[in-house]
């Protein structure tokens, strides 16, 4: 969007190694730029770039659904305002999880509505989403890589259910939960919360990863993921904190597994 436009859009280019030599002294100028380079390098082969940047998206669709289960639990568990929710995510933005959906969440949460003069926006945001595909084409090849992607499959489920408001509209006439007023310790389960994101944010970087070191090997390409965390550390959705700790992960053992297996990660797991 117009923030890669200002300040530079990560950019992962496959193809021919001569086209791009040719290249990249351009887009390297183009890139965003953080502490170690240009968010810009050689993925691979024809189709490799392409790809690297399809489970990007994917991966995207899974932190935004960690983050939307999160505020679901603070606004009908915890009962929180928009404000009280916003106050939190601004000083978990400070933290671990330091990222641009946590930033943007804290930005969108408290702003209030300039057309009607009442309320917050977030409030008369339909509930139904729509998607462009990448997310869908993320699991179709999590399922032909023989990957598992849990997070990433249940959130297409959910923009599957979301998008079907009017199924939803008639089953809440026909199905009814339990209506019980469950008793938490509200500053216990906030902190829970945020270990809970951090923790799913980290497998879902690494059920990505693990799609595109299936689809490598098969491929040939030899990616490098390691060097697709670095990519992804500026002018894109999911740039986070988290990377470079992914970066130092992938780059220690590069025929790691799974991030999960990195003894460091593991740990903080």
């Amino acid at each position: 969007g117009e923030e890669g436009a200002r300040n530079g859009p990560s950019l992962m280019p496959g193809g021919p190694k001569v086209a791009y030599d040719l290249i990249a002294p351009i887009i390297t100028k183009c890139a965003a730029q953080v502490n170690d380079g240009a968010c810009t390098g050689y993925v691979g082969p024809i189709g490799s770039g392409n790809y690297v940047k399809m489970i990007h998206n994917g991966i995207e669709y899974g932190d935004m659904q960690l983050i939307g289960e999160v505020y679901d639990i603070m606004r009908h568990v915890l009962k929180l305002s928009n404000d009280e929710m916003a106050d939190i995510f601004t000083e978990w933005n400070k933290g671990e999880l330091d990222c641009y959906l946590i930033e943007i969440t804290s930005k969108i949460l408290p702003k209030k509505d300039d057309l009607t003069g009442k309320g917050h926006v977030l409030d008369y945001v339909l509930d139904k989403t729509g998607m462009k595909g990448t997310g869908r084409w993320t699991i179709q090849e999590a399922a032909e890589r023989s990957v598992a992607a849990p997070t990433m499959a249940a959130s297409l489920d959910a923009r599957y259910i979301s998008a079907r408001k009017d199924e939803r509209v008639r089953a809440s006439t026909l199905l009814k939960g339990p209506d019980l007023e469950v008793p938490v310790n509200k500053a216990q389960l906030i902190e829970d919360l945020k270990h809970a994101l951090y923790a799913s944010k980290v497998c879902s970087y690494a059920q990505g990863l693990g799609i595109i070191k299936g689809c490598s090997d098969d491929m040939n390409w030899d990616v490098n993921l390691s060097e697709c965390a670095r990519l992804w550390k500026g002018g894109c959705i999911i740039r986070a904190a988290l990377l470079q700790k992914i970066q130092d992960a992938m780059g220690r053992d590069v025929n790691l597994p799974n991030l999960i297996l990195d003894p460091v990660i593991a740990g903080e797991l």
